[in-house]
């Protein structure tokens, strides 16, 4: 996310490296990088100079005292900077005091927008919400039966009807939702290739119908301005609540996430970042600046950790950890968690620094998936004891997972090493450098 702009970024600010003060020409020069950075990332050009007057009237303002260096005072001001042009804070879904929560989801065709009334649904469903899906795009079959697949994935009803307008669906549902406890309707309206008169017009009306407690536009970040001014163009029909930016794990320059606050005027609400059901994030521009600015995301790492780890499980791994029976059985359950909470590179992009260090290094995947063929392949008695596996039982076991003996003997090893580190851990003492397992290419 943010890799190139992060990239040059970090070498522009480099510059007031060894300086000791931030003077007119140091900073006009490091200024004169950044707006090239920004412009490259197809940030619109009237926010890109409000930005850089922004950041040069708040440094040159400032004095640097005591300890502070230039090169941080410089940084905290782009980063307060750009929190301000990306929204200054989250900016939640409205719920309906009087259910149920309608929310119209509009955008053209591609941009990701039945994918994410799927997300949003389990996102709401998390929550304890009871959400009902309206398949109100009539025109393309495959869009209801897409629509219909995710939500058997989800267990989520979707509300269908032939022969009948996309309005009168709408409506239908929001009756259908009242009258068996649904507390929030997602519509999914139909899209075009780009925006045209018959579109808006039918959007418009299911909108003046139903009366939405929020109108989400969901648009494709990799087309970068091309966003914006889409954007811009519903907005001025629907009056939209707030901007849902998706494919921002593809290869954006981040443009679109930069401008669309200043150029539509509405904030950005969700995030979407993989194709994976719960590859949706609510938008925090705070920690998105920490990550432009390469400083990571811990809240955002931690709250998925949340989300995946049950607290009763947790208890009874850290009683394991104490009385140091951590098995590969364990290890298989740790090795699910963490593929539940996304790709491998953007975990580990949300640690301060480590994305700097890992950045061109090929984090694969299915790093894994070695390690589980291995696992999977050993006795429930070589699982819970490991030091059982002989030299006979090392062959058997790297035929059956289709690897070489050398990956058993690496695992074992390293295995070995983590069931140390772990239990330094607990006892408070200091945790060695992690191995590496075999399929990981560090």
């Amino acid at each position: 996310m943010f890799e190139s702009l992060q990239e040059k970024l970090e070498v522009a600010l480099k510059r007031f490296r060894g300086q000791n003060k931030i003077s007119d020409e140091n900073i006009n020069e490091v200024m004169t990088e950044i707006r090239n950075a920004l412009l490259d990332a197809d940030v619109n050009l009237e926010v890109v100079n409000k930005f850089i007057d922004n950041v040069k009237s708040k440094a040159l303002g400032q004095e640097v005292r005591g300890a502070l260096l230039p090169e941080q005072l410089i940084v905290k001001i782009v980063h307060d900077e750009l929190v301000e042009i990306l929204g200054g804070k989250a900016s939640d879904l409205n719920i309906s005091p009087k259910p149920p929560t309608i929310i119209l989801v509009a955008g053209l065709q591609g941009s990701g927008k039945t994918t994410f009334v799927a997300k949003l649904a389990k996102n709401l469903r998390k929550k304890g919400r009871h959400p009902l899906l309206v398949a109100a795009d009539i025109y393309r079959p495959a869009a209801i039966l897409q629509l219909q697949q995710l939500a058997e994935q989800l267990k989520v009803p979707v509300f269908t009807e032939e022969n009948k307008s996309a309005t009168e669906i709408s409506l239908d549902a929001v009756a259908y939702a009242k009258k068996f406890a649904r507390d929030t309707v997602i519509i999914d309206t139909a899209g075009r290739t780009t925006v045209d008169v018959e579109m808006m017009k039918e959007v418009s009306d299911i909108s003046a119908a139903t009366q939405p407690t929020e109108t989400l536009f969901v648009v494709d970040a990799m087309i970068g301005q091309d966003a914006v001014k889409t954007a811009r163009a519903f907005n001025e029909k629907l009056s939209l609540t707030g901007i849902v930016l998706t494919k921002l794990d593809g290869d954006t320059r981040g443009g679109a996430a930069l401008s669309v606050l200043d150029v539509v005027g509405k904030p950005i609400k969700f995030i979407s970042t993989g194709e994976k059901l719960d590859a949706l994030e609510l938008f925090h521009p705070d920690r998105i600046a920490s990550r432009i600015l390469g400083m990571g995301d811990i809240v955002s790492l931690v709250e998925k950790a949340e989300q995946e780890i049950d607290e009763k499980e947790a208890q009874k791994m850290e009683e394991k950890l104490r009385k140091n029976k951590f098995t590969f059985d364990d290890f298989l359950d740790q090795i699910k968690m963490i593929k539940k909470m996304g790709p491998i590179k953007d975990l580990i992009g949300m640690l301060p620094g480590m994305d700097k260090q890992l950045r061109n290094v090929n984090i694969d995947d299915n790093a894994f998936a070695k390690i589980e063929a291995i696992i999977l392949s050993m006795t429930k008695l070589e699982r819970e004891n490991p030091r059982i596996i002989n030299g006979s039982r090392r062959l058997r076991i790297s035929k059956g997972s289709g690897t070489r003996v050398q990956d058993v003997n690496n695992l074992l090893k390293q295995f070995e090493q983590m069931q140390k580190a772990m239990k330094n851990v607990v006892q408070g003492k200091k945790f060695p450098m992690m191995p590496k397992f075999p399929g990981m290419k560090f």
